[in-house]
């Protein structure tokens, strides 16, 4: 690495860490962010934006006008898109760390360890608990699509604002970031899908990346440093595709922030044999993920896009799922913690992104908001 190349990531680092502390500093009493009203309210260009199918109507077109009318209509959306993505073991198995290595670094300790995903899965994830008291609030985060994989979130590899696990425990979480299966056993994504689908042949890889998820939740509810009422997800591309499956289909996530994944069925590559595949093409296919974000309400949600900068996935384009989802999150009669921060930098995440990123979730798993 240059001396240009270490200043730069020593700079970067000041001004995450730095910027981060006095957010929430600002917002230490606070039972919302102070930028909430910002991302709720749409401020780009809406040609070309998709039309969603109304959340508040029964299947039948009858209106759904208070939050006793929408459980049963969330539940049949839950359901439908369990259905959807195909089955998966329903009984997890208990969780059984296995501690492979450990080191002790300024503000927490990592370790690697190896645990039980599938019955008779091994797989492998970061753990870092920060230094202190516990219960800690518990964040699953998850890799974006790298050959470093977990390293990634650890802070071992990969540029530093994606060391997202490291940067989350240093502010005093736990994090825990699990391996994606398309890296188990090497970096053939193709052959992993299909050593997934020659166990599950009717079950979508979306499913299994959810599946893993959980997995990572069970193991943060299991540590006794962990507060099991604080847990929240976030994640970058893949992993924020992971993140919006995870909030909206496991209601222990109390809190999550979603960068760069693509909201839209047509933003990325969603069609992909290791997500939701050709269905999604399928004339007349009833699902889109507005109906994912209104699975979240009440609880809190951010969606981070770099709109239109180079390669984003998240943007302008991502608002009318935000707003389809607001109604819903009205019915339970609060503030509705869910919004779009389009920092216009591209598939990237610029240390502002970090800053909200780390706010949201500080302020949403803090226990005033989770009790």
């Amino acid at each position: 690495m240059t001396d240009l190349a270490r200043r730069s990531r020593r700079r970067w680092l000041r001004m995450a860490t730095l910027g981060g502390a006095s957010l929430v500093v600002a917002n230490a009493v606070s039972e919302e962010v102070d930028w909430l009203r910002e991302v709720t309210r749409f401020q780009g260009n809406r040609s070309g934006q998709p039309s969603l199918r109304p959340l508040l109507k029964t299947s039948d077109g009858k209106p759904i006008d208070s939050l006793a009318a929408w459980l049963p209509e969330r539940e049949r959306l839950q359901k439908a898109w369990l259905e959807f993505l195909g089955p998966m073991p329903t009984n997890r198995p208990p969780v059984d760390l296995e501690i492979l290595s450990e080191e002790t670094l300024p503000g927490c300790t990592r370790q690697l360890v190896r645990y039980t995903g599938e019955p008779g899965q091994r797989v492998e994830g970061y753990l870092i608990r920060p230094g202190g008291r516990g219960p800690h609030p518990g964040v699953v985060v998850l890799h974006s699509t790298t050959a470093d994989t977990i390293k990634q979130p650890a802070g071992l590899a990969g540029p530093p604002e994606k060391h997202l696990g490291l940067l989350l425990a240093r502010r005093g979480m736990v994090t825990f970031s699990p391996r994606c299966f398309l890296w188990e056993g090497g970096t053939d994504l193709p052959r992993a899908v299909k050593r997934f689908h020659q166990r599950h042949p009717k079950t979508l890889g979306m499913h299994k990346m959810l599946y893993d998820a959980q997995r990572g939740v069970d193991v943060l509810a299991s540590l006794d440093d962990v507060d099991s009422r604080r847990l929240g997800a976030t994640g970058h591309s893949l992993g924020a595709k992971e993140t919006l499956y995870l909030a909206a289909l496991d209601d222990r996530i109390k809190a999550a922030v979603a960068s760069e994944g693509g909201v839209g069925l047509g933003a990325t590559n969603w069609d992909a044999p290791w997500y939701l595949g050709d269905a999604i093409h399928q004339p007349g296919f009833p699902r889109d993920h507005h109906e994912l974000l209104a699975l979240v309400a009440p609880r809190a949600l951010l969606i981070v896009g770099g709109e239109k900068g180079r390669g984003a996935a998240d943007g302008d384009r991502s608002w009318p799922y935000v707003e389809a989802a607001l109604p819903v999150y009205a019915l339970y009669g609060k503030p509705a913690r869910i919004g779009l921060y389009n920092h216009r930098q591209g598939h990237a995440l610029p240390p502002e992104a970090v800053r909200r990123l780390t706010q949201w979730l500080e302020v949403y798993l803090d226990p005033s908001n989770t009790t």
